[in-house]
């Protein structure tokens, strides 16, 4: 059973030292998120462009090649590659007072931990893009008291139980993309009917995510459902064309 957990005040706690290994978007995003807690964080060499930017705009991030990011620090967050993640590992010391957190969707806690020993890998995170600024979602799973402890004051971290309940709210997170690809069309269809898009889409993002913020989906699915208003018929007509089947057979096909 997932929960969700809100931690605050440890913004003030104590500081880390901390290093990240693999520089992608999210893993950047991560990095921005906490640069200018206090903290001390080394970023590896890799994505070399986003190391440099990080390093100009925060003196707290230092960038150094994979060993002396894992020599730095007592938590390491772990943003390989899938195509990578092994043969990088593998050619790396870790001591055993670390503790190790990836950040990765593929690779499972079993496999990550023996590559890693004998530092401890005591969680897996999936983070999101907003983590940057705060106010965002976390997928937790393991011991969370590190992520609790570094990212709970400005965000909502969810904990989940197992590997398997894990993958699940992976596929269903893929909502959002096709969500945003609504929001981004209906913009464009404004467009067409002479509206400028910058307008536009500000509104209907901005809509979408006040109401969804503001109640739970059932009580604002109600609230949309006046009997022959353009919510209800744009939505009957799209799910009796499939939407609902569609939805749900991606996601299945996502999980297999």
């Amino acid at each position: 059973m997932a929960r969700r957990v809100s931690v605050v005040g440890h913004l003030g706690g104590p500081l880390m030292r901390v290093g990240v290994l693999g520089l992608g978007t999210i893993a950047s995003a991560l990095v921005e998120g906490i640069a200018e807690d206090g903290h001390s964080i080394t970023v590896s060499t890799r994505s070399a462009g986003n190391a440099a930017r990080l390093s100009e705009r925060f003196d707290t991030v230092t960038v150094a090649d994979n060993q002396a990011v894992v020599d730095s620090c007592e938590i390491l967050f772990l943003g390989l590659t899938d195509p990578v993640y092994r043969d990088v590992l593998s050619g790396l010391a870790f001591r055993a007072d670390q503790r190790v957190i990836s950040l990765m969707a593929g690779p499972n806690m079993h496999e990550l931990a023996g590559l890693v020993a004998p530092a401890k890998l005591v969680a897996r995170m999936i983070p999101f893009p907003s983590i940057a600024i705060g106010g965002s979602q976390i997928l937790a799973l393991g011991d969370s008291s590190a992520i609790q402890a570094l990212f709970g004051a400005r965000n909502w971290i969810f904990e989940l139980d197992t590997e398997a309940e894990l993958q699940n709210w992976l596929c269903a997170q893929a909502v959002l993309s096709p969500a945003v690809l609504m929001v981004k069309e209906a913009a464009d269809w404004l467009v067409q009917q002479g509206s400028e898009y910058e307008k536009a889409e500000q509104f209907l993002r901005e809509l979408v995510a006040s109401s969804l913020s503001a109640r739970p989906c059932e009580p604002l699915l109600r609230a949309l459902d006046t009997p022959g208003g353009y919510n209800q018929r744009l939505r009957q007509k799209m799910v009796s064309e499939g939407l609902s089947d569609s939805l749900s057979n991606g996601l299945t096909r996502l999980n297999t």
